[in-house]
């Protein structure tokens, strides 16, 4: 197992940073690298938001409700944008807007864009530095776009905090490779019993970690938030923000 391979397979969230703030040069670093991520046609349909101003990380912070979204080295936001592309449009006399509003415009910022945080997430971790994805700024899409002085065909898909780590967080087990992978076709044949002993894993890994208070289940997690009604104004605002029109 090489370094790389081996970094990726201690990935672990961390929700507790030092007060050590991120140097303009580590800031600069990570997205540059985030920047080397693949990109569909070029596109480059993403961008970084940074945020230092203290004003604006409380307010985010009360979109999200995560005290770490305040409480950390550095806070990116990650964007879907074809605001750029948009002006050269109008600057070249072209007409996108049946691309713009397009299903695949959506898709592609947003996969440009996760392409991009995940390079930066790696480059981090190699530095010794700990991040957490934030996805909870989804609570309140509207809000992040006034925080951030968001136009037009570009929208907000997740944060991500970084800084040094003030613990070690810890790592949970992920579903088996036989449920994950499958080849040259879908094989749900062995869900049912692959999910029953997962089940069991993660209830004894909340057991170990809470001291009995807590041993609730995977699937019992995921499908009460999954019965939940939440952000359901995503669609209102993406449309807004001038996608989904088609």
């Amino acid at each position: 197992m090489n370094e790389v391979i081996r970094q990726l397979m201690n990935h672990r969230s961390i929700r507790q940073f030092t007060e050590e703030k991120l140097t303009e040069g580590e800031v600069r670093t990570l997205v540059e690298a985030a920047q080397m991520a693949s990109t569909s046609s070029y596109l480059q349909a993403y961008s970084i938001m940074g945020v230092t101003d203290a004003d604006k990380k409380a307010a985010l912070r009360k979109v999200s409700g995560q005290p770490y979204v305040e409480e950390n080295g550095h806070l990116f936001v990650f964007v879907a944008d074809f605001y750029r592309h948009q002006l050269m449009s109008d600057e070249l006399g072209a007409d996108i807007n049946d691309y713009l509003g397009a299903t695949e415009s959506f898709l592609v910022g947003t996969v440009d864009a996760a392409l991009a945080a995940q390079n930066l997430a790696m480059a981090a971790e190699s530095m010794g530095l700990g991040i957490c994805y934030i996805g909870s700024l989804r609570n309140d899409m509207e809000q992040v776009i006034d925080i951030l002085n968001l136009p037009a065909h570009v929208f907000p898909l997740f944060g991500m905090v970084v800084g040094h780590p003030a613990d070690s967080g810890s790592q949970k087990e992920r579903l088996p490779f036989e449920h994950v992978y499958h080849e040259n076709g879908y094989d749900s044949s062995s869900y049912a019993e692959e999910i029953r002993a997962y089940d069991e894993d993660i209830a004894a890994y909340y057991r170990e970690r809470t001291n009995g208070k807590r041993a609730d289940k995977w699937s019992e997690q995921v499908v009460g938030m999954l019965s939940e009604k939440t952000r359901l104004d995503v669609d209102d605002v993406v449309k807004k923000q001038g996608f989904l029109q088609q």
